[in-house]
């Protein structure tokens, strides 16, 4: 197990300007429409991150060959080898699901592993499993595997209970394939949806109503190759806007979408923090002396992200008062508050409420990432956590984070990878 030593003689006031890469959230899906079509499909602005490296070893498994430089991915699968997504590789990444629908679609058979338990909380498949049998697909649940099998889907009507991100994804893919004309409702609003749409209809797909919460597709009998640049990650990009803000500074962010981070402009300049738009694709965040505290809920798209929640808990420890934050996506995402308490944040979890009392000073610790997003989280505390804060565990972190202690590093922070948090000298050069 790796680690990251962050070392504070005093708070960091972190200044300059950072790079976001491309999002981990959009590219994954995207790699999975791969599995449509028999021509090459070019990604670019790929993330240099663990998530996509799983994500290709397992299409690798199911017979695409691929090349991937500096961020350019190209991806050919000519004949489907296998259609059976083993479970060591959806353990490791729950987003494997994706390939469910594109396989039925394709080779007219899909063996995915049940992904199992997930550290924030129940994410159910019914309703990537009950949408496909909507399109006719035949769906068995065997020795912990789904097995869903049809020689064409069909078009259908289908309307999903409650928002699911992976679950309309997984449709799109699978209806672009289908005899007749699909309709879904109640869709994910997120960007992500949004570019992966993009990407098929480049791929020959024709669809309707993209980035709306009904969204129409007519199946067609083949899609072709593309090219596709990967959006912005605005998780990353909300990061580092929490990270100047908590830490007083002033940094600008390139390669951004400003329009995916409303929400959390919102949410930082009710803080008290200053954003400015210095281009189509760049901010500008200027963090306040005085940070103001303020109620947020999680909500989907274009609501308070759930994958911001850790990141602002944080942010809310350092606020003059107290902040009460619900989470109402995910049923265990509170795990990063007991660490940051060791680190000396007041917070009360009560159910789906997390009360941050503040302002009270951090102070370095040893603490344990328990997921992607508490991972982050644990590293902006670490900015102003005075003495040495280590965090364990950090293969969360590297899944969704490129190079995120180079660019700190840059920003003038000094941090350190460990291959073993217990050998001192096991500094990863």
């Amino acid at each position: 197990m790796e680690a990251l030593r962050i070392y504070t003689e005093k708070p960091y006031r972190l200044k300059g300007e950072v790079t976001i890469s491309g999002a981990k959230n959009a590219v994954l899906p995207a790699i999975a429409a791969c599995l449509l079509t028999k021509e090459k499909v070019h990604l670019s602005n790929v993330p240099m991150v663990k998530d996509v490296e799983t994500m290709l070893t397992l299409l690798g498994e199911l017979g695409a060959e691929y090349q991937l430089k500096k961020k350019s991915l190209e991806i050919e699968v000519k004949n489907i080898a296998s259609a059976q997504a083993p479970y060591k590789l959806v353990r490791a990444m729950r987003a494997s699901i994706l390939v469910l629908g594109p396989l039925v679609a394709r080779k007219g058979k899909a063996i995915v592993a049940l992904p199992g338990g997930c550290a924030i909380g129940t994410r159910p498949v019914d309703l990537h499993i009950s949408g496909l049998q909507k399109l006719g697909a035949n769906i068995t649940i065997e020795h912990g595997y789904i097995v869903a099998e049809a020689k064409k889907l069909k078009g259908a009507e289908i309307e999903f209970d409650k928002k699911t991100v992976t679950g309309t994804e997984n449709l799109v893919m699978a209806a672009c394939l289908a005899k007749g004309e699909t309709i879904l409702k109640n869709c994910a609003l997120e960007p992500e949806v949004f570019s992966l749409c993009e990407l098929l209809v480049k791929m020959g797909a024709r669809i309707d109503g993209i980035g709306e919460e009904t969204i129409r597709i007519k199946g067609v009998d083949e899609l072709c190759g593309a090219h596709h640049r990967i959006i912005p990650d605005r998780i990353e990009a909300g990061t580092f806007m929490v990270a100047s803000a908590l830490t007083h500074g002033d940094l600008i962010l390139k390669e951004v979408e400003p329009t995916h981070l409303e929400t959390i402009i919102d949410k930082l300049t009710i803080s008290g923090a200053r954003v400015e738009k210095l281009s189509r694709n760049s901010l500008r965040v200027i963090g306040s002396e005085e940070i103001k505290p303020q109620d947020v809920t999680t909500a989907p798209y274009p609501g308070f992200p759930t994958d911001m929640q850790a990141q602002f808990m944080v942010l809310m420890t350092q606020a003059n008062g107290t902040s009460i934050i619900t989470e109402t996506i995910f049923d265990r995402r509170f795990a990063h508050a007991n660490e940051l308490i060791r680190l000396g944040a007041s917070i009360e979890v009560q159910g789906d409420k997390a009360i941050v009392r503040g302002k009270t000073p951090l102070s370095g610790a040893e603490v344990v990432a328990t997921d992607l997003r508490a991972s982050a989280s644990l590293v902006l505390a670490g900015l102003i956590a005075t003495g040495q804060t280590t965090i364990n565990d950090i293969e969360h972190l590297d899944r969704g984070y490129e190079k995120i202690e180079e660019k700190l590093r840059a920003l003038g922070v000094r941090i350190e990878r460990l291959k073993n948090n217990n050998n001192q000298s096991g500094v990863k050069k």
